[in-house]
Protein backbone atom coordinates (compact mmCIF):
# COMPACT_ATOMS: atom_id res chain seq x y z
CA UNK A 1 0.00 0.00 0.00
CA UNK A 2 1.27 3.45 -0.88
CA UNK A 3 2.31 6.00 1.72
CA UNK A 4 2.46 9.77 1.36
CA UNK A 5 4.70 11.86 3.60
CA UNK A 6 3.74 15.52 3.90
CA UNK A 7 7.23 16.62 4.78
CA UNK A 8 8.67 19.87 6.10
CA UNK A 9 11.95 20.82 4.43
CA UNK A 10 12.85 23.44 7.03
CA UNK A 11 13.73 27.09 6.41
CA UNK A 12 16.56 26.73 3.87
CA UNK A 13 19.73 25.53 5.59
CA UNK A 14 19.90 21.86 4.58
CA UNK A 15 21.46 21.00 7.95
CA UNK A 16 18.13 21.89 9.57
CA UNK A 17 16.36 19.03 7.81
CA UNK A 18 15.06 16.51 10.35
CA UNK A 19 16.42 12.97 10.52
CA UNK A 20 13.02 11.48 9.66
CA UNK A 21 12.66 13.74 6.62
CA UNK A 22 16.16 12.72 5.48
CA UNK A 23 15.25 9.05 5.80
CA UNK A 24 11.99 9.14 3.83
CA UNK A 25 13.44 11.38 1.12
CA UNK A 26 16.10 8.73 0.58
CA UNK A 27 13.39 6.07 0.22
CA UNK A 28 10.98 8.04 -1.97
CA UNK A 29 9.80 6.86 -5.37
CA UNK A 30 8.42 10.34 -6.09
CA UNK A 31 9.22 13.75 -4.59
CA UNK A 32 6.71 16.53 -5.20
CA UNK A 33 8.44 19.72 -4.14
CA UNK A 34 7.89 23.47 -4.01
CA UNK A 35 10.00 26.59 -4.54
CA UNK A 36 11.00 27.11 -0.91
CA UNK A 37 12.55 23.69 -0.40
CA UNK A 38 16.35 23.78 -0.74
CA UNK A 39 17.06 22.08 -4.10
CA UNK A 40 20.12 20.35 -2.61
CA UNK A 41 17.69 18.20 -0.61
CA UNK A 42 16.75 16.44 -3.84
CA UNK A 43 20.30 15.07 -4.04
CA UNK A 44 19.44 12.81 -1.09
CA UNK A 45 16.96 10.91 -3.27
CA UNK A 46 17.76 7.44 -4.59
CA UNK A 47 18.54 6.74 -8.23
CA UNK A 48 15.40 6.59 -10.32
CA UNK A 49 13.34 8.83 -8.06
CA UNK A 50 10.81 10.93 -9.96
CA UNK A 51 10.75 14.69 -9.29
CA UNK A 52 7.66 16.85 -9.74
CA UNK A 53 7.91 20.62 -9.30
CA UNK A 54 4.76 22.41 -8.14
CA UNK A 55 6.31 25.64 -6.89
CA UNK A 56 4.59 28.92 -6.27
CA UNK A 57 6.06 32.41 -6.32
CA UNK A 58 4.04 35.40 -5.11
CA UNK A 59 0.92 35.48 -7.33
CA UNK A 60 2.56 33.33 -10.03
CA UNK A 61 1.34 29.82 -9.32
CA UNK A 62 2.76 26.97 -11.34
CA UNK A 63 -0.37 25.02 -10.42
CA UNK A 64 -3.45 25.82 -8.32
CA UNK A 65 -3.74 23.92 -5.03
CA UNK A 66 -6.55 21.69 -6.32
CA UNK A 67 -4.25 20.47 -9.09
CA UNK A 68 -1.42 19.85 -6.62
CA UNK A 69 -3.79 17.73 -4.51
CA UNK A 70 -4.63 15.64 -7.57
CA UNK A 71 -0.96 15.21 -8.48
CA UNK A 72 -0.18 13.89 -5.00
CA UNK A 73 -3.14 11.49 -5.19
CA UNK A 74 -2.32 10.25 -8.69
CA UNK A 75 1.29 9.56 -7.79
CA UNK A 76 0.20 7.76 -4.62
CA UNK A 77 -1.92 5.47 -6.80
CA UNK A 78 1.13 4.58 -8.92
CA UNK A 79 4.03 4.50 -6.43
CA UNK A 80 4.76 3.11 -2.97
CA UNK A 81 6.43 6.08 -1.28
CA UNK A 82 5.53 9.67 -2.17
CA UNK A 83 7.17 12.63 -0.45
CA UNK A 84 5.42 15.98 -0.67
CA UNK A 85 8.31 18.29 0.21
CA UNK A 86 7.31 21.71 1.50
CA UNK A 87 9.42 24.62 2.71
CA UNK A 88 9.30 25.19 6.46
CA UNK A 89 6.57 23.20 8.19
CA UNK A 90 3.59 21.67 6.36
CA UNK A 91 1.08 23.04 8.87
CA UNK A 92 2.42 26.61 9.13
CA UNK A 93 0.85 28.33 6.11
CA UNK A 94 1.96 25.35 4.06
CA UNK A 95 -1.43 24.01 2.96
CA UNK A 96 -0.50 20.69 4.55
CA UNK A 97 -3.90 20.49 6.18
CA UNK A 98 -5.67 20.82 2.84
CA UNK A 99 -3.51 18.14 1.27
CA UNK A 100 -3.97 15.81 4.25
CA UNK A 101 -7.76 16.20 4.15
CA UNK A 102 -7.78 15.50 0.41
CA UNK A 103 -5.76 12.31 0.89
CA UNK A 104 -7.99 11.23 3.78
CA UNK A 105 -11.10 11.72 1.65
CA UNK A 106 -9.55 9.63 -1.12
CA UNK A 107 -8.44 6.77 1.13
CA UNK A 108 -4.68 7.38 0.89
CA UNK A 109 -2.42 6.70 3.88
CA UNK A 110 -0.26 9.65 4.87
CA UNK A 111 2.00 10.94 7.62
CA UNK A 112 3.01 14.45 8.61
CA UNK A 113 6.72 15.07 9.10
CA UNK A 114 7.03 18.45 10.81
CA UNK A 115 9.76 20.81 9.67
CA UNK A 116 11.54 23.62 11.49
CA UNK A 117 9.36 26.62 10.72
CA UNK A 118 10.91 29.80 9.37
CA UNK A 119 8.83 31.73 11.90
CA UNK A 120 11.34 31.01 14.66
CA UNK A 121 14.46 29.76 12.84
CA UNK A 122 14.90 32.70 10.46
CA UNK A 123 14.77 35.31 13.24
CA UNK A 124 17.19 33.11 15.23
CA UNK A 125 19.69 33.17 12.35
CA UNK A 126 19.28 36.95 12.23
CA UNK A 127 20.04 37.25 15.95
CA UNK A 128 16.45 38.06 16.92
CA UNK A 129 14.86 35.87 19.62
CA UNK A 130 11.09 35.81 19.26
CA UNK A 131 10.76 35.81 23.06
CA UNK A 132 13.07 37.29 25.69
CA UNK A 133 12.65 37.66 29.42
CA UNK A 134 11.54 41.16 30.34
CA UNK A 135 10.90 42.14 26.71
CA UNK A 136 8.47 39.71 25.05
CA UNK A 137 6.61 36.89 26.76
CA UNK A 138 4.69 35.81 23.64
CA UNK A 139 4.86 35.85 19.87
CA UNK A 140 2.33 35.59 17.10
CA UNK A 141 2.79 34.19 13.60
CA UNK A 142 0.67 35.92 10.99
CA UNK A 143 0.20 35.43 7.27
CA UNK A 144 1.56 38.38 5.35
CA UNK A 145 -0.26 37.36 2.20
CA UNK A 146 -4.03 37.12 2.23
CA UNK A 147 -5.95 36.14 -0.88
CA UNK A 148 -6.91 39.22 -2.93
CA UNK A 149 -10.31 37.58 -3.37
CA UNK A 150 -11.13 38.27 0.29
CA UNK A 151 -12.88 41.63 0.59
CA UNK A 152 -12.57 41.62 4.39
CA UNK A 153 -9.26 40.79 6.08
CA UNK A 154 -9.28 37.83 8.47
CA UNK A 155 -6.26 39.26 10.30
CA UNK A 156 -7.34 40.65 13.71
CA UNK A 157 -5.30 43.86 13.47
CA UNK A 158 -6.84 45.46 16.56
CA UNK A 159 -5.56 42.57 18.70
CA UNK A 160 -1.94 43.44 17.85
CA UNK A 161 -1.80 46.36 20.28
CA UNK A 162 -0.01 44.34 22.98
CA UNK A 163 3.78 44.28 23.15
CA UNK A 164 4.24 40.80 21.75
CA UNK A 165 6.53 39.83 18.90
CA UNK A 166 4.76 39.77 15.53
CA UNK A 167 6.12 37.57 12.75
CA UNK A 168 4.67 37.99 9.28
CA UNK A 169 5.39 35.23 6.77
CA UNK A 170 5.29 35.87 3.01
CA UNK A 171 4.61 39.55 3.60
CA UNK A 172 7.32 41.40 1.66
CA UNK A 173 4.97 42.55 -1.08
CA UNK A 174 2.47 43.73 1.54
CA UNK A 175 5.01 45.49 3.76
CA UNK A 176 3.46 48.92 3.18
CA UNK A 177 0.02 47.64 4.15
CA UNK A 178 1.36 45.82 7.24
CA UNK A 179 3.25 48.83 8.60
CA UNK A 180 0.35 51.19 7.87
CA UNK A 181 -2.10 48.90 9.66
CA UNK A 182 0.14 48.63 12.73
CA UNK A 183 0.67 52.39 12.90
CA UNK A 184 -3.07 52.80 12.41
CA UNK A 185 -3.89 50.76 15.53
CA UNK A 186 -1.52 52.85 17.64
CA UNK A 187 1.94 51.32 17.29
CA UNK A 188 4.56 54.10 17.44
CA UNK A 189 6.18 54.97 14.13
CA UNK A 190 9.57 54.34 15.74
CA UNK A 191 8.58 50.80 16.78
CA UNK A 192 11.39 48.33 15.87
CA UNK A 193 11.02 46.22 12.77
CA UNK A 194 13.25 43.90 10.72
CA UNK A 195 12.98 42.21 7.35
CA UNK A 196 15.00 39.04 6.77
CA UNK A 197 15.50 37.83 3.21
CA UNK A 198 16.51 34.25 2.35
CA UNK A 199 17.03 33.46 6.01
CA UNK A 200 19.34 30.63 7.18
CA UNK A 201 21.12 30.56 3.79
CA UNK A 202 24.37 32.08 2.55
CA UNK A 203 22.28 34.71 0.76
CA UNK A 204 20.64 35.89 4.00
CA UNK A 205 20.21 39.65 4.23
CA UNK A 206 18.76 41.55 7.19
CA UNK A 207 17.46 45.09 7.25
CA UNK A 208 16.54 46.74 10.54
CA UNK A 209 14.44 49.86 10.90
CA UNK A 210 11.16 51.15 12.26
CA UNK A 211 7.57 50.92 11.14
CA UNK A 212 8.07 54.35 9.63
CA UNK A 213 11.13 53.66 7.49
CA UNK A 214 11.36 49.88 6.96
CA UNK A 215 9.50 49.97 3.62
CA UNK A 216 12.12 52.27 2.13
CA UNK A 217 15.02 50.38 3.68
CA UNK A 218 13.83 46.96 2.54
CA UNK A 219 12.70 47.84 -0.97
CA UNK A 220 15.64 46.09 -2.67
CA UNK A 221 15.39 42.83 -0.73
CA UNK A 222 14.43 39.71 -2.69
CA UNK A 223 11.82 37.21 -1.56
CA UNK A 224 11.28 34.99 0.29
CA UNK A 225 11.38 37.32 3.25
CA UNK A 226 10.05 37.38 6.77
CA UNK A 227 9.05 40.42 8.83
CA UNK A 228 9.62 40.71 12.58
CA UNK A 229 7.99 43.52 14.57
CA UNK A 230 8.81 44.06 18.25
CA UNK A 231 11.29 45.24 20.85
CA UNK A 232 13.25 41.99 20.46
CA UNK A 233 14.64 43.38 17.20
CA UNK A 234 16.89 45.62 19.32
CA UNK A 235 18.77 42.54 20.58
CA UNK A 236 20.16 41.78 17.13
CA UNK A 237 23.40 43.75 17.58
CA UNK A 238 24.36 41.47 20.46
CA UNK A 239 23.06 38.21 18.98
CA UNK A 240 23.82 38.24 15.24
CA UNK A 241 25.94 35.09 15.48
CA UNK A 242 25.32 33.80 11.96
CA UNK A 243 26.85 36.81 10.23
CA UNK A 244 29.91 36.95 12.47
Amino acid sequence: MSQVYLTGAGPGDIDLLTLKAYRVIGQADVIIYDRLANPKILEIAKNGCKFVYVGKENAKHTLPQDEINKIIYENACQHNIVVRLKGGDPFVFGRGGEEGIYLHEHGINYEIIPGITSAISVPAYAGIPVTHRGIAVSFRVVTGHESPKKKISQIPWDSFKADETLIFLMGLHNLTKITSKLIGIGKPKEYPCAVISKGTTKEQKVVVGTLDDIVQKAKELPSPALIVVGEVVKLRNQLKWFET
